[in-house]
């Protein structure tokens, strides 16, 4: 992955109220967006090294709340509540961050721009604070800019985890040929009306669903299973996209632990039928993913019985 330098800067007189930070980020600028605003991929990368973090609430909109609690290395909780402000998806977002108690008494605004590179986006993030001392107090005591500098960092590092594994044929590959034409396939994919109808194993029903067919669109499901239990949603991104021939979409399992995983799905004529291949790939193994295949037999099953009617 490539990766431009970080730096601040503090030219002019507002400028000395404000830490300004840049990355040249090898992804596209909607899968970036995305990926600063979902709250399946923030806590992968949020925060400097060693921190982790936990969002309580994430309502992205215009005056929507985002709370979130920092967890650092020494075991110390930095609770904060974000406002957006400005929401121009793909382009900028505009936030202010207020701390909570018991962390020390701060506030500032948050500005990020996200500019195309041809292929890559150029991220600035602008932090700007009421007084030159509250900034000198947060570099000095919390070491703000380089924990900015880290935290995107870890950005680049789990896009790049993201890329690592588009790039892999897949852990998990299944094939199955549907009496129909490629484009009724696909539409069963790509039409929010149709892919909850059948997506999912045997005897499973969508308790939450939610699709913007494009690339940077979300995709987030959970399921009811049949004897009523509950299970995590799954919280996604549209990677890629092409009509009637490649659909690929990227999230969190969230049990028994949160990890990647990302689903390719071609399509291919086969004498006037359809050959549909599905490749998964995950992390690491684990008791959601070693029942995979059969989970996706079923599925299949269902999508067969789905374009039959």
């Amino acid at each position: 992955m490539a990766a431009g330098n970080a730096k601040a800067s503090s030219e002019g007189n507002a400028a000395e109220r404000e830490l300004v930070f840049r990355r040249l980020l090898d992804a596209p600028r909607e899968l970036v967006f995305d990926v600063w605003t979902n709250p399946a991929h923030v806590p992968q990368w949020w925060g400097p090294n060693g921190f982790t973090t936990t969002i309580h609430k994430m309502d992205v909109r215009p005056n929507g709340v985002w709370r979130l609690t920092m967890h650092g290395p020494d075991g110390t909780d930095y609770k904060s509540k974000i406002v957006f402000v400005e929401i121009a998806k793909p382009e900028r977002l505009v936030y202010t961050i207020e701390s909570e108690p018991p962390t020390d008494p701060v506030n500032f605004t948050v500005t990020v721009t996200f500019a195309a590179r041809g292929g890559k986006t150029e991220v600035e993030m602008r932090m700007a604070f009421a007084t030159t001392e509250m900034k000198d107090y947060l570099v000095k005591e919390h070491g703000a800019d380089q924990g900015s500098i880290q935290m995107l960092g870890r950005l680049v590092e789990h896009l790049g985890a993201m890329n690592a594994m588009d790039a892999k044929v897949g852990d998990l590959v299944m094939s199955r040929v549907f009496d129909a034409p490629r484009t009724t396939v696909f539409e069963a994919w790509s039409k929010p009306e149709n892919l909850k109808q059948w997506f999912g194993p045997s005897g499973c029903t969508m308790s939450k669903f939610e699709m913007e067919f494009r690339v940077g669109g979300k995709l987030e499901f959970g399921y009811r299973g049949a004897d009523g239990t509950e299970y995590p949603p799954f919280i996604g991104t549209y990677v890629n996209i092409v009509e009637g021939q490649k659909i690929v979409f990227a999230g969190m399992l969230q049990r028994p632990e949160a990890q990647n995983v990302r689903i390719v799905a071609l399509f291919a004529n086969d004498n006037g039928k359809t050959k549909l291949t599905v490749y998964q790939t995950y992390e690491r193994e684990s008791p959601a993913t070693s029942g995979a295949p059969e989970g996706w037999r079923q599925t299949l099953d269902r999508l067969g019985e789905f374009l039959a009617r």
